[in-house]
């Protein structure tokens, strides 16, 4: 876990446990109303996973008394939906490699992480309803380099970053041909590495791109990125069957979300804080 909550892991821990005592299936507290996953949830702890390291996403940024503080596009609708559910939101940061097997373990209830649904993902994890789609991906490279890259045929025999574990890998395996895929866990790596030229360009979500490039004038967008094809929607995991029941009362608080236009407040609120936004860290979880 992040290294400035270390100290709270027994603490967090035992509220995650508190959390799964409130699982509609729980014997405990089943009664002739309360016998399937349909069950509305109420009270307990929403222990949302995610890698605060992808703003305008998720980010932390320290508030004015100097306290870290979660903040994001997917923060917001993460607390939104705690609130719908009658639950007190919960982050826990993570690489984001790890997320759905932390998931799966039962570490968190949720992952909002800009995640995407894919084949190989729902065979560990089942989705909500999407609830936002972004920018077509976008690939970043040095401001000065950037008549270089006109078409995806120019990065062949070009070292392409992209985060670990994501579907930003596979645009660099499949669509860039010939160009070499470097891995890292964090997106901030990956920006440093372009940044000090170990990289020639690195793939990411458009609207990071775009925030990137805007507080950089080092870096900027790569023409080619227009061959990339369009956004596939994100979603929010919950662990594969989900058993405490909570993907019906997501979905109906995001379709509630969608109708009130809440994202456009929630984009804003993340434009407005992700210049604040401060590099952390993020570990594997413990054996």
């Amino acid at each position: 876990m992040k290294k400035f909550t270390a100290l709270m892991l027994a603490l967090m821990m035992s509220l995650s446990l508190v959390a799964c005592g409130n699982k509609a299936d729980d014997s405990n507290n089943a009664d002739d109303a309360n016998t399937d996953n349909n069950t509305e949830q109420t009270g307990g702890t929403l222990v949302l996973g995610t890698s605060a390291d992808y703003a305008p996403y998720e980010f932390m940024y320290a508030d004015d008394s100097g306290t870290m503080q979660y903040a994001g596009i997917d923060i917001s609708a993460g607390q939104y939906i705690a609130d719908e559910l009658g639950m007190e939101l919960q982050v826990e940061n993570m690489s984001f490699d790890y997320l759905l097997t932390s998931l799966a373990k039962g570490d968190f209830d949720i992952v909002m992480a800009a995640i995407e649904v894919t084949p190989e993902r729902l065979q560990s994890a089942d989705f909500s309803d999407p609830y936002y789609t972004d920018l077509p991906a976008m690939i970043l490279v040095k401001a000065d380099a950037a008549d270089q890259y006109n078409t995806l045929a120019d990065f062949a025999g070009k070292s392409v970053g992209a985060q670990t574990a994501t579907t930003k890998e596979a645009v660099v395996t499949d669509q860039m041909e010939g160009a070499n895929l470097v891995s890292l866990s964090l997106v901030t790596d990956l920006v440093n590495e372009l940044v000090y030229g170990k990289v020639d360009a690195i793939v990411v979500d458009g609207a990071v791109a775009e925030q990137y490039a805007e507080a950089n004038p080092d870096l900027a967008i790569a023409p080619a990125s227009s061959e990339l094809g369009e956004a596939m929607p994100y979603c929010i995991a919950v662990a594969k069957g989900d058993p405490k029941g909570l993907l019906p009362g997501i979905n109906e608080a995001i379709a509630k979300m969608t109708s009130e236009n809440k994202m456009e407040e929630f984009i804003a609120a993340a434009d407005e804080l992700s210049g604040k936004a401060v590099e952390v860290t993020a570990d594997a979880p413990a054996a």
